[in-house]
């Protein structure tokens, strides 16, 4: 019933997009764009600073995302690969039977329920003692799959060209490391309330890993440091990237045009998404849960449509993600240029070193923080290296086909189409990719975006709401500021340009990684502790 109501509420909203085409010259989406802007470019400047090294200007932060996975890549013993059987069996529940309600430490009843809200994005608890890894993949991958795949993607081949490609594959990969060493200390460092309620995250193992080794101090820096920026990610990558791009795939599909078209787009949406984080209605969280995976099968059934439609063509397509990986057409910025791109675009499709994943992994229900931390090593696995390979192909086999675009030909983070001499966003890209081959579908993509951007909402809103949490305390007051400060935000990425929201998202998700992967480097030795335990665990239970 209380879906029906949700769409009631948007029937309802429908009539003022119209009215949005008749406002003044200059309207309140480029006022709006104006404001947000600058802030933008000057917090993007900050976070991707470079530094010299080899005669290369480099950022600093993915010179640390990316250093810090290949010493844990190296360090674990590649587990992409080695831990990769152990992760599919951990998710089959082949050692379920190693865990024990007296091990688990919270109540069934309380966890994963904050404030009404619905973080589902953990495991199935309706069973005492037993634990569904299975769903856990399930719920992340369908939370983490989303806009990243379909706009991120269509962004770094427009601008770094087939080559970007290849380093999301290689970030996605090294990243599995990262995101296994995040969430087992996520597990390991939480918090259980009085009340069986469970807060975690970064903020937690910050400050409690690094007490333990002496470094009380930077530990406390570090988590408030954390919290405060994924307060900020929320808002950004979490939020506003969301709203932005599902308000262009409707002012798109609609044909809708005006200076306020994006703000009513922006009010509608905050309205649905309050419904959710400040109504607590979890009914609503709890059908568009199951919408979710639907459509995100729906996605990936096209894709590989359209990979099979074009199989003549995969050499081809392969080769030219090879070779414009170390051999990048002119005016790319160069070898390093398409690195940072590839990688960029894959660090926020996956958040692997940007700790929010550990967020969610906190609550779970086990006695080890590792068999939390395997199953999570497989979502950068099916999030970067399969899904946004996938979208990556359709683009490139699209503009084989069609030649509808320059690669490099692109100003900030739209493109320049050949045919038109018109600029396009990201999702607009890779929407007239997948129309190209199964015509119509930009209207099944419409409705994709606008669930992978509601869902994605949700989920960052409890991200941000822990974080917030850890910084002011649990109290409902507390709590209602920062739901409506996140809802303003729903309004202002509707409203803002690409570009001006693409900085901003990309450089709030990436500066994450400055705090949690100065802390991982430190704590990492706790996570050998732990595997070894449940592998030692796992032997002496099975063979």
């Amino acid at each position: 019933m209380k879906h029906r109501n949700l769409l009631s509420l948007l029937v309802v909203f429908l009539p003022f997009l119209t009215f949005a085409q008749e406002t003044t010259e200059k309207g309140l989406d480029e006022k709006v764009n104006d404001a947000f802007m600058p802030f933008a470019v000057w917090w993007e400047n900050l976070i991707l600073t470079p530094i010299p090294v080899a005669g290369y200007n480099l950022p600093i932060v993915l010179i640390l995302l990316i250093f810090g996975a290949t010493f844990f890549t190296i360090y674990f013993k590649f587990p992409s690969i080695t831990k990769f059987g152990l992760a599919i069996n951990t998710v089959r529940g082949k050692y379920d039977e190693l865990e024990s309600p007296e091990g688990h430490g919270v109540e069934k009843s309380d966890v994963n329920i904050v404030d009404g809200d619905l973080p589902d994005t953990i495991r199935d608890e309706s069973k005492e003692g037993e634990v569904s890894h299975f769903q856990a993949l399930a719920t992340a991958v369908s939370g983490t799959v989303g806009l990243g795949n379909i706009a991120g993607v269509a962004v770094a081949i427009a601008l770094g060209g087939p080559g970007a490609t290849f380093w999301m594959i290689v970030c996605g990969l090294i990243g599995m490391s990262t995101k296994f060493v995040e969430c087992t200390l996520g597990v390991k460092y939480r918090d259980v309330g009085p009340d069986g309620t469970v807060y975690g995250g970064p903020m937690y193992y910050l400050s409690r890993g690094l007490a333990e080794r002496n470094l009380k101090g930077l530990g406390k820096v570090l988590g408030v440091l954390f919290a405060i920026l994924c307060v900020g990610a929320s808002f950004g990558g979490g939020n506003a990237f969301q709203s932005n791009q599902a308000a262009v795939q409707l002012t798109t599909m609609l044909n809708l045009e005006g200076g306020a078209t994006g703000v009513i787009i922006g009010v509608i949406l905050a309205v649905l998404v309050g419904i959710v984080i400040i109504g607590g209605i979890k009914k609503i969280a709890s059908v568009t849960e199951k919408i979710v995976p639907f459509m995100a099968g729906i996605y990936v059934l096209a894709s590989l449509v359209i990979i099979f439609a074009n199989i003549k063509y995969i050499g081809d397509a392969f080769g030219m993600i090879f070779a414009g990986a170390f051999t990048p057409e002119a005016g790319l910025g160069g070898i390093v240029g398409v690195i940072i791109v590839g990688f960029q675009r894959a660090a926020f499709s996956n958040e692997a070193g940007a700790g929010s994943a550990a967020i969610a992994h906190s609550a779970v229900k086990t006695k080890y923080p590792a068999s939390e931390g395997v199953v999570a090593l497989l979502e950068p696995f099916i999030d970067t290296v399969v899904i946004c390979t996938m979208t990556a192909l359709v683009i490139i086999f699209f503009n084989m086909d069609a030649g509808a675009f320059d690669y490099g030909n692109a100003v900030g983070s739209t493109v320049l189409l050949n045919d038109t001499g018109a600029y396009v966003g990201g999702v607009d890209l890779t929407s007239m990719a997948y129309d190209s081959v199964i015509p119509g579908f930009r209207y099944v993509l419409t409705i994709a975006i606008i669930l992978f951007a509601f869902s994605t909402m949700i989920s960052w809103s409890y991200y941000g709401l822990q974080s917030w949490k850890y910084l002011f305390g649990r109290g409902k007051t507390a709590d209602t500021v920062y739901k409506i400060l996140f809802l303003l935000f729903v309004v202002i990425g509707a409203a803002a340009t690409l570009d001006a929201v693409i900085k901003f998202s990309d450089a709030m998700i990436l500066a994450l990684v400055f705090p949690n992967m100065v802390g991982l480097l430190f704590l990492f030795p706790r996570v050998r502790e732990e595997l070894a335990k449940y592998l030692d665990d796992i032997k002496s239970s099975f063979n």
